[in-house]
């Protein structure tokens, strides 16, 4: 899995954008984060530093297909947090394209028992989602029917007190294995221990807009592990609870990685699925 986190395909504008409340152009909400997050001198193999998860291990996890009007997909992971809510990261909205989601999968490339394809209903990116700087970069994903929740299928917690600096946490994602052009992400589920680190190792990058109110900071660079491309959206898991949101960094080995810092957004979450009808 590697966290070249939101590069969602170089089919999205090129133009930076900021999404206004209610006025988020669609298509072009990716490119800032090709340039930032193309983690360009990243070795291949699957997430770095980690290892295959076991199977079925991560119920809540989803993978997420977002449809490029008849020009492939762009994929990013995702977790359950109701029968028909996933929370995924708002950049993986690029475009107007139907989404659906995978739930129960470890290998999305063979016929899993227990796996549940269902599409889309309604895409609520946070309103004041800022493509250049990444702020508040959360999406939910309204599901157009309910998941069964099974041994293969169910929900993750929201953590609604922040993490402490030196917690160790991981993430999963089925991001791509290679940085090479046209690579493939992993077919099945990967995984990754990582720290979360203090604020100053993320304000001393400029190019990170990090903004310790709404973001994590995270993963040792001295460990040199952390997701890639494919693997933005997917939960930052701590003691069980979700964390944060895979979201954006650098491309350098010399700096950890940016999540949404979900406990910020517990309220906003709670507030939208009162809202929602079905």
């Amino acid at each position: 899995m590697a966290l070249r986190f939101p590069a969602l395909h170089s089919q999205c504008q090129a133009r930076p954008v900021t999404c206004r409340p209610g006025r988020c152009p669609l298509r072009s909400c990716a490119l800032t984060m090709l340039l930032i997050l193309l983690l360009p001198r990243a070795q291949a193999g699957e997430i770095i530093g980690g290892q295959e998860a076991r199977p079925h291990s991560r119920p809540y996890m989803a993978f997420v297909k977002i449809q490029r009007e008849g020009k492939g997909e762009n994929m990013c992971g995702g977790f359950l947090i109701r029968e028909d809510v996933v929370v995924t990261a708002a950049h993986c909205n690029c475009n107007l394209g139907n989404i659906s989601v995978l739930l129960g999968a470890h290998n999305f490339e063979i016929d899993e028992l227990g796996t549940q394809t269902i599409w889309v209903r309604r895409r609520i990116p946070h309103p004041e989602f800022n493509n250049e700087k990444f702020e508040n970069d959360i999406m939910l994903l309204q599901l157009r029917d309910k998941a069964e929740l099974t041994q293969t299928v169910g929900t993750i917690l929201l953590s609604q007190k922040k993490v402490k600096k030196g917690a160790v946490c991981s993430v999963a994602g089925w991001g791509q294995t290679s940085i090479k052009t046209n690579a493939k992400p992993s077919p099945t589920l990967q995984e990754v221990e990582l720290t979360v680190m203090g604020k100053r190792m993320c304000l001393s990058q400029p190019i990170l807009h990090y903004v310790p109110s709404r973001m994590l900071c995270v993963g040792d660079p001295q460990e040199r592990k952390f997701p890639f491309q494919g693997d933005s959206g997917s939960p930052l898991v701590c003691d069980g609870k979700a964390q944060g949101i895979v979201s954006h960094g650098t491309g350098d080995w010399s700096t950890p990685s940016v999540f949404t810092r979900l406990s910020k957004y517990v309220c906003w979450i709670k507030n939208t699925l009162h809202k929602l009808k079905p």
